[in-house]
């Protein structure tokens, strides 16, 4: 059996996974979720990409995990790459699910539409953070999912 570490993008937090973790566990899996630094509650909306690696290496070492296959969704493409460049030995396997996969010294906003770049600026100068309004992150960044969920 294997080791999957799920790592959600921007605004979720690991419990969104939770459907997706079960019937790999049903198959004898071991699955975690955790939840990226700045997602949790109370978190500082100033948390940056290096803090979120940061706090997904600290649950991998805290964990003792080795040889797991590292999925990450979304934005979660920018945190399992910056994982596999500081911990490479404990990758059996990279998996970028509908996930942003950067090359080498690119950022998220090196790979969105110049319209969301000025958006998220928009935002963050605004109040410290990047929530979007709901019909853009509706319709644009999790447009499969149930009104609940979304």
């Amino acid at each position: 059996m294997s080791t999957y570490i799920i790592v959600h993008g921007a605004w979720h937090d690991g419990s969104l996974f939770e459907p997706t973790a079960a019937p790999l566990r049903e198959m004898g899996h071991e699955v975690y979720l955790p939840t990226v630094a700045g997602n949790r509650d109370g978190d500082s909306k100033e948390t940056g990409l290096d803090q979120a690696i940061d706090s997904i290496a600290e649950f991998i070492e805290t964990n003792g995990l080795k040889n797991f296959v590292l999925v990450g969704h979304s934005y979660g493409g920018m945190i399992i790459t910056g994982i596999a460049d500081r911990m490479p030995d404990r990758i059996q396997r990279l998996v970028y699910w509908n996930a942003f996969v950067p090359n080498d010294g690119e950022s998220l906003n090196d790979m969105v539409p110049p319209h969301y770049v000025e958006l998220f600026d928009t935002l963050v100068e605004a109040d410290g953070g990047a929530m979007l309004p709901f019909p853009i992150w509706r319709d644009a960044f999790i447009n499969d999912a149930t009104l609940e969920v979304a």
